[in-house]
């Protein structure tokens, strides 16, 4: 019943914005957005699409193994909220991180060969695809434990406040993951003590297969941060690259001025399963509701957006597809080329020796 309510609402704002497939209203651009800016924007959401696509069909034919969770549908969250922040600021998220990574300027060779186990990948094949890492890019991860990472988040945040710096941490949470008790103890001590750390529920409406509100007692979820007094704000237009980038870019300039923390649900939805072991639609969702909502693509809504804007032309977007095709080529040349770990790698970073106190 709350999925076809869910279907019936996304048509109504569909057909109240001139025909099915149109896109909604948005926010006005930000002037201090150049054009450049904007379409470096659309050219990284375009790559995390082709890269998750190229990923699943590796995943396809064998070349990579474990779990791997797509970021299909979910791009102008990660290309948005990465937008409000600069180099030395901190992003950590959970398994969901290919797109992310992309997003902080991991070099996407270096993933797609970590995704295939290569010596060259991001962890030296030993972490895969839920385990990114970036040190240089300040991209802590890729978690695989659910709500693991939160704590870390307010830790990292912790020290920036303690080093007298004005580095702020996003923090990525799948909705499922608010109802574990390390989100709760970690908000609760990020607005007791004041912590520049801006947590994003990305809520793509279910957690594994179980829909939000049967999982949840409260289904707005960013009021959760109520109960801490925290600042918190919802995005309900999760699709579209221009409103995520405003309401995370004022709890970055919010952090900054003050070290408070904030909490953000942004409304998205992933057009792939929750992992590649599991089908598109599962038992969970209706064929329906996803189509209704691949309705709704990032990616087709900026390029209509620069389209009005008169920032790009067909021929333009036409060009993207063949430049990010290359970058893509090139990755998955890199990785499949490249080395696997040697054997001696299996001993190495298992522990870590200091001297004396």
């Amino acid at each position: 019943m709350r999925r076809q309510l869910l279907s019936q609402h996304l048509v109504h704002v569909l057909m109240n914005n001139s025909a099915i497939g149109s896109a909604p209203s948005k926010p006005t651009r930000d002037p201090g957005l150049p054009p450049d800016t904007l379409l470096k924007w659309y050219d990284e959401m375009l790559l995390i699409r082709r890269f998750e696509e190229k990923s699943a069909q590796l995943y396809g034919m064998g070349k990579i193994g474990g779990f791997c969770h797509l970021y299909n549908g979910q791009e102008a969250v990660s290309t948005g909220s990465l937008g409000a922040i600069n180099p030395e600021d901190y992003v950590i998220t959970a398994y969901r991180d290919h797109g992310l990574a992309i997003s902080k300027g991991v070099d996407p060779r270096a993933i797609l060969a970590e995704l295939l186990g290569k010596h060259t990948g991001t962890t030296k094949g030993k972490g895969g695809s839920m385990h990114i890492f970036d040190r240089e890019k300040n991209f802590l991860g890729g978690h695989a434990i659910v709500g693991g990472h939160i704590p870390i988040a307010a830790g990292v945040a912790f020290a920036s406040k303690y080093r007298g710096e004005k580095r702020v941490c996003l923090c990525f949470i799948g909705d499922g993951a608010t109802n574990i008790g390390t989100f709760h103890e970690s908000l609760n001590l990020a607005a007791l003590w004041k912590l520049p750390v801006i947590y994003i529920i990305e809520n793509n409406k279910y957690g594994m297969g179980t829909a939000v509100a049967r999982a949840s007692a409260v289904e707005e979820l960013h009021q959760k941060a109520a109960a801490y007094d925290m600042r918190n704000e919802v995005v309900e237009s999760g699709y579209d690259v221009l409103a995520v980038h405003k309401a995370v870019k004022a709890a970055v300039d919010h952090a900054r001025a003050t070290y408070e923390p904030s909490l953000l649900e942004i409304q998205t939805f992933r057009y792939r399963g929750h992992s590649m072991s599991d089908p598109v639609s599962g038992h969970y969702r209706t064929k329906e509701e996803v189509e209704t909502q691949k309705k709704l693509d990032p990616l087709v809504v900026f390029a209509e957006s620069l389209k009005r804007d008169g920032l790009a032309s067909d021929e333009y977007f036409e060009n993207a597809e063949k430049r990010i095709k290359a970058v893509v080529d090139e990755c998955v040349e890199f990785a499949e080329n490249s080395p696997e770990p040697p054997a001696d790698e299996l001993w190495k970073d298992v522990y870590f020796e200091r001297g004396g106190f």
